[in-house]
Formats: structure tokens, C-alpha cells, sequence
């Protein structure tokens, strides 16, 4: 077990005894600075309990949403200027704190990091925290992260009849149903719904655990799963099958979703005309205004009686160069908070109201935001370059690219230190120290009994049915 105790230097007596004296002095000295150091990280610890928990009443209210986003954490990314796979994980730890005391009272306390909350948090439950608890006092965070990732184990012989089951119980269908929308369903072994997986969580940069969108109301987790879902069909086709060689432009062309629309239509005051899609499934003329904000274009010239006259040459509404500018200038979507980096080029002012196809007139949006400006009401502007932008809600409340920075106190350490000991919080310079020097001290008893509580957490789990 670690020292918590200082040596205290008697006052000296001798020559020896002020050389001794002053190496005493230069380590207490060493050990201020250190302890310094300790407190208040465990000084921020607590506070951030305190910041994790008005989250959590924030975000209990749907503050978020009366603002104009989509999600708790993306209106956490913009307002406090943060990554969102880091605001995704703030809310999340903060989410599951609200039923696990023990490891609330800990944080509180300045006892374990943000690190060790974040891993506890996806797998601690409030039967099994204080053993999970004990675990992650005696070691590292990344002892405690090893553990959390390989905790659920199945013997060789159990796997493989698993497996053969899975392997059988494969299947996919796809079929319209009678409200005009198409339903999946199916079964995947574990492989290729991981390999789906993994594509559906790029193709949303990794956004899905926590609910990141665009709609006015949060959108459920299946819900941005169909946007993903949508958006990876799309780059499949636009990459071609054909064995181990790139399908060609034109191969790739015969698998394209077509959309036909009057051009009187796609206009903001034309006069709604013909849109929809190749089986005559209805689009809305918002939706196809935002479809051809960033498509391919062909347009053909009818008679009187509907019989084609003219089919023009394919051409894209934002050429690849202006494409290539815009990646380059905005770098992901442009909406406050957000930054995916699979995106569409939104037309400003739409070319089919004559618009320009030219960096001031377009800005990357990504998918569920580029639907928020068109079908729900948003609106954007931006200066004569297109490099300051900003959104406004439909009741005419601007958004900007990053929200104010809040007015701290002069003092804010002191306000800080303050403010936990309001809360009767005072960290040391060991409350979040490891009870063990090195992880591969920490007794297997402990590890065990961990180990045993999240086993025991799963048997309880699988009979009431949850997987």
C-alpha cells in the first residue's frame, strides 16, 4: 500500500544536520508542488460531478430542444465548445450516474476521475457498483478500462453451438407496407452486423449512442439509424460492385435513385407539380428542394401530351471543384455544435431560384441538419465570402457558430474551492490515488469479485429477456 504520511525535519543542530534539513525542506518543498497538483485535479473532480449533474437536470427538462438542437450533446458541443464524442460521453456518464450513489458519492468527493466514471458507467449497475467501485480504487483507469472491455466470457465449446445457431438463423427482407414507407427486417450473425455496425456508426461519425440529429424533436436512436442507413446505401453505390475492381461510372449509374420533378416545383413560390420517385412514391417539393440542393442533373423537355422532346446531358448542381473548396473551407457541417463530416452542399439561395453554385452561396450541411433548413423551417445566412454563418430558428432566434463563453469570476479557483467546500467536498492529495502502486499488485480477490458481480448482473439480465 502507498505512504500517505510527510517526514517532518527536526530543527537542525549541526552542519549535518542543516544539510539534512535543507534535503527535507526541497522535499516537502517537491511534495507541495505534487500535492498541489493532486488536490485540485480532485478540487475539479467534485466540481464536475456538480457540472454533470445540472446536465443531467438540463437535459431532464429538453432545455436543448427549446434551443434549437437536436440533442443534449450537441447543443453541449456548441455551448461549452467541446468535440462531440466528448459531449456524447459527458451526457451519457452523466445519464447513468442519476442511478448509481456509490459512484456518485465517490466523484463527489473527489475520489475517482472523470476517466474511471466514464468506464464504470457502461457496464455498473446499482447491484453490482460496489464491488465494481472497490475494483477501480485499487488501480488505474486503464486497469479498470482492460476489465470493462473483457469482462463477458464464453467457454470454446458454448461458442461454437452459438455460433452454428447464428449461422442458421440468417436472414434480410425488405417490403413496402401500406402507409408508403418499406420495412427491414432480419437477422445477422455477429460478423456482418458488427461490419454493418461499424459502417452505420461512420457514416454518422459516431454519433448514434447518444441521439445526435437535426429534427426539431429529438429523434430516437432507430431513427438516426434509418438516416445512416440511407446515407451508407449511398456511398456503396456511388463506390460500385464489381469483384475486386471499382464498378465504372456508368455501371454505377444503373443504381441510382432517380427523382422526377417538375421544375416549377423546386422553386420557393413555383406552383407544386410532379415529385416523386421512380415507383411513384410522393416527395414533398421541401424534400425535393433539399435532394437537389447536391445531386446529379437531367433535365428533359416534354410536348403538350407529356411525351419527352429533349434529354439534356448529366450535370452536378455543385461541380466536383467547388465540392473540393467547400470540404476544404468548412470541414464538416456547419450547423452550431456539429462538424460531421459526412455532409451535403446546401444551396443558400436555391439554384432553382437563381442562386449560385459558388463557395458564398453554399455550405456543407450534414444530413439531418440539411433537412432541418429545408422542411423544418430553419433558415440560414452568410457573409459575401461564406465564411461567417448563421442559422435562425423558425421563430426567428439567431444561432451562431459558437455559443458565448460564460463569465467566470475573477477568482475562479478560489470560487471553485469554494463553492465544494459549500458542499462540504474537501479532496486531498491522495483521494483519488490508487490503493496499489502498480495494477498487477491489486489482489485477484478483488478483480474476482468484480468480475463475479458483472456475470451475476448478466444472469439477471438475460431472465428478464434483455440482451
Amino acid at each position: 500500500m502507498i505512504a500517505r504520511e510527510r517526514r517532518k525535519a527536526d530543527a537542525p543542530d549541526t552542519a549535518a544536520d542543516t544539510d539534512a534539513a535543507g534535503s527535507a525542506r526541497a522535499s516537502d518543498e517537491r511534495m507541495g508542488r505534487m500535492d498541489r497538483v493532486a488536490i485540485l485535479y480532485g478540487e475539479i473532480t467534485a466540481a464536475t460531478r456538480e457540472f454533470l449533474r445540472a446536465l443531467t437536470a438540463s437535459d431532464r427538462h429538453r432545455d436543448w430542444a427549446e434551443a434549437g438542437f437536436g440533442s443534449c450533446a450537441e447543443w453541449l458541443a456548441w455551448r461549452v465548445g467541446i468535440g462531440r464524442n466528448a459531449a456524447n460521453e459527458k451526457v451519457r456518464a452523466a445519464r447513468a450516474l442519476e442511478r448509481l450513489p456509490r459512484i456518485s458519492e465517490a466523484m463527489e468527493l473527489g475520489e475517482l476521475s472523470f476517466s474511471k466514471v466514464r468506464a464504470l458507467t457502461r457496464v455498473a449497475s446499482p447491484e453490482n457498483e460496489a464491488e465494481l467501485l472497490e475494483l477501480a480504487r485499487a488501480g488505474s483507469a486503464a486497469h479498470l478500462e482492460r476489465v470493462v472491455r473483457a469482462w463477458k466470457t464464453m467457454d470454446r465449446k458454448e461458442e461454437g453451438r452459438v455460433e452454428r445457431a447464428r449461422h442458421r438463423a440468417r436472414r434480410l427482407s425488405v417490403f413496402p407496407d401500406d402507409e408508403g414507407m418499406y420495412v427491414i427486417r432480419g437477422r445477422l450473425t455477429p460478423e456482418v452486423a458488427s461490419v454493418l455496425m461499424r459502417a452505420i456508426e461512420a457514416a454518422s461519425d459516431a454519433l448514434f449512442r447518444e441521439g445526435a440529429g437535426g429534427e426539431s424533436e429529438r429523434p430516437e436512436p432507430k431513427q438516426l439509424r434509418a438516416d445512416a442507413l440511407g446515407l451508407l446505401a449511398e456511398r456503396a453505390l456511388a463506390a460500385g460492385f464489381g469483384g475486386d475492381a471499382p464498378v465504372s461510372g456508368s455501371r454505377a449509374e444503373r443504381y441510382q435513385v432517380m427523382l422526377h420533378v417538375d421544375g416549377g416545383t423546386l422553386r420557393e413560390e413555383g406552383d407544386p407539380g410532379v415529385s416523386e420517385l421512380e415507383d411513384g412514391t410522393r416527395v414533398t417539393a421541401v424534400t425535393a428542394r433539399r435532394l437537389s440542393c447536391d445531386a446529379g442533373l437531367v433535365e428533359m423537355r416534354r410536348g403538350d401530351d407529356g411525351e419527352i422532346l429533349d434529354i439534356g446531358r448529366r450535370s452536378r448542381t455543385v461541380p466536383p471543384a467547388v465540392r473540393r473548396a467547400l470540404e476544404a473551407r468548412d470541414r464538416g457541417c456547419r450547423f452550431p455544435g456539429c462538424g460531421l463530416r459526412f455532409t451535403d452542399a446546401h444551396h443558400i439561395v436555391h439554384w432553382a431560384d437563381g442562386g449560385e453554385t459558388s463557395l458564398a452561396n453554399t455550405l456543407l450541411l450534414c444530413r439531418a441538419h440539411h433537412r432541418r433548413v429545408h422542411e423544418d423551417g430553419w433558415r440560414v445566412v452568410s457573409d459575401r465570402a461564406g465564411d461567417k454563418v448563421a442559422f435562425f430558428t423558425p421563430l426567428g432566434d439567431a444561432l451562431l457558430d459558437a455559443g458565448e463563453a460564460p463569465e467566470l469570476p475573477g477568482d475562479p479557483i478560489t470560487t471553485l474551492v469554494r463553492r465544494n467546500r459549500a458542499r462540504e467536498v474537501t479532496p486531498d492529495a491522495w483521494a483519488a490515488t490508487p490503493e496499489f502502486n502498480r495494477d498487477s499488485d491489486v489482489p485477484w480477490s478483488v478483480e474476482a469479485t468484480a468480475w463475479d458481480a458483472l456475470e451475476r448482473a448478466e444472469e439477471r439480465l438475460e431472465g428478464v429477456g434483455v440482451t
